[in-house]
């Protein structure tokens, strides 16, 4: 089996209200010296659930990802987990924010790499919670996608999957290669160990620009950028609250003055 788990490095959540910056120029938010950027909680879970099919299928597990060089910690980290080989996706000419584009950079990528069985990403990303990336890029690839899955088995040429709904669960069987979005729900990832972390320092993560993977210029133009983020900012909230306690005699009465106010606030 080979698989290839998509992960991205993202402010730490656990980073303090007064500790988050954001550059408005940029657009960007600025990571905490206090608080360096982790791998996204979802896509960890992915790699936990691409090492346990490898301990029962065999097979080689690469970790790529889109970003700066700073994402080499997040891939190393994978690394130390049991990945074998990490692959970090950097050139100025990638544009982050459009995941169309992303989609198209990772998929890129797998090509590149070949004779992928199983692509795992986690069920959407840490900071902004989109979820397109891994569908977008089973779409480019031309393969089926599950998501948002919690449990994942691989048989004979095709893959078992649990994928949650709202109401319950589904059980559906895909055929490989296919992508597959993992969610929490999986399972606790595994803490890396001494050795594998002293191993994982030895390990080169590979780079790759645009042209290492024969990536379109008209595709990577800004022109052709489907999402552009306009502003990014802090809220600021002038001025202090007002609270009214609306009350009655009896719930009904408490409702009625409640739907008197809001008409008076011109709210309904």
């Amino acid at each position: 089996m080979n698989l290839a788990v998509c992960i991205k490095q993202i402010i730490n959540p656990e980073t303090p209200a007064a500790a988050f910056r954001i550059s408005p120029e940029a657009k960007r938010a600025i990571p905490s010296e206090k608080h360096p950027m982790v791998i996204s909680d979802y896509d960890e879970v992915a790699v936990e659930a691409a090492l346990r099919i490898k301990e029962a299928k065999g097979g080689k597990v690469w970790v790529i990802s889109l970003g700066t060089p700073s994402a080499t910690v997040a891939i190393k980290h994978c690394m130390a987990m049991g990945a074998d080989e990490g692959i970090l996706l950097s050139d100025p000419l990638f544009q982050e924010e459009d995941r169309s584009l992303a989609a198209y950079i990772l998929a890129k990528a797998i090509k590149k790499i070949g004779n992928v069985d199983l692509i795992l990403c986690g069920r959407q990303e840490g900071d902004w919670d989109a979820g397109q990336v891994g569908l977008g890029m089973a779409e480019i690839l031309g393969i089926p996608s599950v998501n948002p899955v919690k449990k994942i088995e691989v048989n004979d040429g095709m893959v078992s999957v649990v994928r949650m709904v709202a109401d319950g669960y589904e059980v559906i069987e895909i055929p490989l290669p296919a992508l597959v979005g993992v969610s929490t729900e999986l399972g606790e990832p595994r803490y890396p160990t001494t050795k594998g972390i002293m191993a994982a320092a030895r390990m080169e993560v590979a780079v790759w620009s645009a042209q290492d993977i024969g990536a379109e210029p008209s595709r990577l133009d800004p022109s052709a950028v489907r999402v552009k983020m306009l502003k990014l900012f802090i809220p600021v909230h002038e001025g202090k609250g007002k609270c009214q306690f609306v009350t009655g005699e009896t719930p009904e009465e408490a409702g009625g003055n409640l739907h008197l106010k809001l008409r008076e606030a011109k709210l309904i």
